[in-house]
């Protein structure tokens, strides 16, 4: 048993980060009324961690190869609990987005480096038997995030769904400290300042201006403002990373169709199965009247789904192909969504459950294979880049997918309430947060509004299976090679 504590080692630190990317979706009513905090402050709350995580993950590796994965994981540990106690202690909801942000940086550093760490830490059969626990860890975080956020609400306050962090932390880094190896560091490497910088305002600013849209609209100065400054970034940080020595990204890697499907199906994998769950929360709560806990039990059946099948998925779908695995893992979750878009004003929870278990499935399915598939389709010594990558493109999509949708549920609210009520935007405005009195127009607008975002959803995940199942090339193995070319390739 004691070659698997680095393994409990690093996925504590993988649960902690990807917990706290869905835990607050429960508490957002409660952070709602406790800090005063409007719709679109709940939205950065999301949105500003799954942000911060995208901006830095690729660069945060560079720093690992530098320094050490042990060294830089420890240090996001650091970081990780600190921001997290900031985050318990906010006294309004400037300060709760600030430290969420911190919260992410460490995340960023602490998530970077958990793969690079079980490499180095395992071979052969026990590395594969490492992935798939780190992948099932994966899809328990995010899926059972809501539960743990509704107990913790409810039971002690929304704060204490960051303070437990701090002693979990501890526990983290006194088992890495005391059983992680250092990985071998890169000599000679060097940090792409540049591509950290232009990447991070080119995310940074498309998720402002999709944020900002939701109140002023498309056309508004602001958001088109951030919308051409996201251009002007992305286009820097081609050239940039065109012309760097060891770019944070090698663009190269994406005439690689099956990498390319990979990075999309990742992206959309989030937004379609979690980045509505913090609408489905608002509704739970803001319109049915459940507390956090029977709102976090609400989404059980997803957790309970994507646990069970991504523990089977890890040992029985080894051999598979991954086009099929992850192809098909989306196309469930699309259909997940498709089927809990039947909500009208006298619906209850049980209405999506059908929906949640037929999700929770396909995330199961999909995402212990998304991190090898990647790193499959690249050269070995791309590896790290492409994990790296593919966990940028994962908590961007969530990040986007957070601001699409909640464009989708205000605007659906506001069109439904239209004719209804002296002043549609504002009243659309309570009602996303689920601060709107609970009169029937109120129901039936904001389960109008969450059929939509389902839809949309749906769309997305339906759209990135088909996507992995045109453009994902499998490669023959090389057992099943004539001798002569497995010795050349051994070679």
């Amino acid at each position: 048993m004691r070659k698997w504590w680095p393994l409990v080692a690093v996925c504590l630190g993988a649960f902690m980060l990807l917990v706290d990317v869905t835990i607050v979706t429960v508490a957002l009513p409660a952070m709602a009324k406790s800090l005063d905090a409007s719709f679109t402050a709940l939205q950065w709350v999301l949105d500003i961690y799954a942000l911060a995580l995208a901006a830095l993950l690729l660069g945060a590796g560079s720093l690992a190869d530098l320094f050490g994965a042990r060294r830089v994981y420890v240090a996001g540990l650091v970081l990780f609990a600190a921001s997290s106690l900031a985050c318990g202690l906010a006294p309004n909801a400037a300060t709760l987005i600030a430290a969420r942000g911190a919260q992410g940086v460490g995340g960023a550093a602490m998530f970077t480096t958990t793969l690079a760490l079980l490499n180095s830490t395992y071979q052969g059969r026990d590395r594969g038997v490492a992935f798939g626990v780190w992948g099932a860890v994966n899809g328990l975080a995010a899926a059972g995030g809501p539960i743990l956020g509704g107990l913790l609400t409810q039971h002690v306050n929304w704060r204490s769904i960051f303070l437990v962090n701090l002693p979990v932390t501890v526990i983290a880094i006194a088992l890495t400290l005391a059983v992680v190896g250092e990985s071998r560091r890169t000599s000679g490497a060097r940090i792409d300042l540049a591509g950290m910088a232009s990447f991070t305002a080119c995310a940074g600013t498309l998720t402002y201006g999709l944020i900002r849209a939701g109140d002023d609209g498309f056309t508004a100065a602001v958001p088109l403002a951030m919308f051409a400054l996201a251009a002007v970034a992305l286009a820097v940080f081609i050239v940039v990373e065109r012309r760097a020595r060891d770019p944070l990204l090698d663009l190269g890697l994406f005439r690689n169709r099956s990498f390319v499907a990979v990075l999309i199906g990742g992206a959309l994998l989030m937004a379609s199965a979690f980045a509505c769950l913090a609408f489905t929360s608002l509704w739970l709560q803001g319109v049915l009247g459940l507390g956090p806990v029977r709102a976090g039990a609400a989404l059980i059946p997803l957790a309970g789904a994507s646990f069970v099948v991504s523990a089977v998925a890890g040992r029985f779908l080894h051999g598979a192909s991954p086009r099929l695995t992850i192809g098909i893992g989306l196309l469930l979750i699309g259909a997940g969504s498709g089927l809990q878009a039947v909500l009208d004003a006298g619906s209850s929870s049980t209405a999506i459950i059908p929906g949640l278990i037929v999700g929770g499935v396909g995330v199961g399915t999909s995402i212990p294979v998304l991190s090898a598939a990647a790193m499959s389709a690249v050269p070995p010594q791309r590896g790290g880049m492409a994990g790296g990558a593919l966990n940028t493109f994962r908590q961007l999509g969530y990040a986007l997918g957070v601001a699409v949708l909640g464009i989708v549920f205000r605007g659906r609210i506001e069109h439904v309430l239209t004719g209804h009520v002296a002043d549609p935007h504002a009243m659309a405005g309570a009602a996303s947060g689920g601060q709107a009195p609970r009169l029937p127009i109120i129901r039936a607008a904001v389960a109008s509004g969450l059929n939509e975002v389902y839809a949309v959803s749906a769309g997305l995940g339906i759209a990135a299976g088909i996507i992995v199942l045109a453009l994902f090339r499998t490669r023959r193995r090389t057992a099943e090679r004539p001798a002569p070319e497995r010795e050349k390739a051994a070679a």
